[in-house]
C-alpha cells in the first residue's frame, strides 16, 4: 500500500500574489507538485470534456486510427508509446492536439469529423484556451516566485508562442490491475508547466527522490474541481534543480480511467538557460543553455520513435 500524500493547494485567484507565489515556490521545491484551484475551468464544464473523450476513445480501433499520430498529433493506440524504453509500451491509449493558438502550426491538428463526432473539436478547443489562460498566469506567479518580474516568460519568449500541447488519455478497465504493469510508466515531464484533470478515478503516483533507492510512491489523490500542477524538466534546467521535475506514473486498479494533460512548454527558439536568481559562485549552473526546441525533440525521439514506423510498431506489439 502506498502512502497519499497532501499536496499544497494554490489558488490562482487569490489577491495575495507574493503569498500565493511563495506558496508555490515551497511547493516546487518540496514536491514539484500541487493542486491549482479557481483556475477558470468549471467542473460542468470537465464533464462535458471527458464525456467526448470517451465518445472518441469508444470508437472502432480502424476509426481511430484514420487519425494516427503524425507530427505528434492525433491518435495513439495501446502499447505505442514506451515511457519506459525496456517496456513493450504503455497500456493506454492516447490524443495529441497542438496548439490552437499558433497559426503557423494549427493547421497540423487532426480532429474527428463534426458527422463522427459533433461539437467535439469546439469543445476541446474552448478546453485548450482556458487551460492556456490558467497556465501563463500560473507562470507569471512561478515568476514571481523565483524573485524575477511578473512578466519574465514574456519577455524571453518563452509564451509568445508557446509549444502548448492538450493530450487526451484512457486506461482501459479491463486490462486489470498488476503491480508489475504501469499505466503510464515512471517518467518526469519534458517541458515547462503540466496541467492534469483526472476524472476522479486514483492511480497517480509519485515520487520525490530521483535518486533513491528503493523508490518510495505516494498516491496523489482527487480534489473535486482542483487541476494538478507538476514541474517539468525545462523548469528544473532553469531553476538549476532548485524546483523538481517529479517522477511520476500511473497505475493500474482495474477500472476505466481518463485525465486531461496539458503541456504548457516554450517556443521552440527559446533558449533554456540558468536564471539568474537561482545560482551564484558556490552554486553555479549544473546545466548548459539549450534551445527548447532541440531539447524537446530528442526527448520525444526516445518515446515515441520515428512517426513514420508508427503503424509498423503497433503491428508489431499487437
Amino acid at each position: 500500500m502506498s502512502a497519499t500524500l497532501n499536496l499544497p493547494i494554490i489558488d490562482l485567484s487569490s489577491p495575495d500574489r507574493r503569498s500565493t507565489a511563495t506558496s508555490i515556490r515551497q511547493a516546487c521545491i518540496e514536491y514539484g507538485f500541487f493542486y491549482l484551484v479557481n483556475h477558470g475551468v468549471n467542473t460542468e464544464f470537465v464533464r462535458e470534456v471527458f464525456h467526448h473523450s470517451a465518445k472518441f476513445f469508444s470508437l472502432p480501433l480502424q476509426q481511430k486510427m484514420e487519425l494516427a499520430r503524425k507530427e505528434y498529433r492525433g491518435y495513439t493506440p495501446l502499447y505505442a508509446e514506451a515511457l519506459n524504453p525496456s517496456s513493450k509500451g504503455d497500456p493506454k491509449e492516447s490524443y495529441y492536439i497542438g496548439s490552437v493558438a499558433d497559426t503557423t502550426l494549427v493547421h497540423l491538428n487532426q480532429w474527428p469529423s463534426e458527422e463522427l463526432l459533433p461539437n467535439w473539436r469546439p469543445t476541446m478547443e474552448s478546453l485548450f484556451w482556458k487551460l492556456l489562460a490558467a497556465g501563463k498566469e500560473l507562470l507569471s506567479l512561478i515568476a514571481l516566485s523565483l524573485n524575477l518580474d511578473e512578466d519574465y516568460f514574456e519577455k524571453i519568449g518563452a509564451v509568445n508562442k508557446p509549444a502548448a500541447f492538450l493530450r487526451l488519455l484512457h486506461y482501459p478497465g479491463e486490462l486489470g490491475s498488476d503491480e508489475e504493469i504501469c499505466g503510464a510508466s515512471a517518467h518526469s515531464d519534458y517541458g515547462m508547466v503540466t496541467l492534469l484533470v483526472t476524472d476522479g478515478v486514483p492511480g497517480l503516483q509519485i515520487c520525490k527522490e530521483k535518486s533513491r533507492q528503493p523508490q518510495v510512491w505516494e498516491d496523489v489523490s482527487h480534489v473535486e474541481g482542483a487541476l494538478i500542477v507538476n514541474i517539468g524538466d525545462l523548469m528544473e534546467r532553469w531553476t538549476n534543480c532548485l524546483y523538481q521535475s517529479t517522477l511520476h506514473r500511473v497505475m493500474p486498479t482495474g477500472k476505466e480511467r481518463y485525465s486531461l494533460a496539458f503541456f504548457l512548454d516554450p517556443s521552440s527558439d527559446c533558449v533554456v538557460e540558468c536564471f539568474k536568481s537561482c545560482c551564484s559562485k558556490s552554486s553555479p549552473p549544473r546545466f548548459p543553455p539549450i534551445r527548447s526546441g532541440d531539447y524537446l525533440n530528442e526527448r520525444f525521439k526516445v518515446t515515441y520513435g520515428s512517426e513514420k514506423n508508427l503503424k509498423c510498431s503497433i503491428q508489431s506489439k499487437n
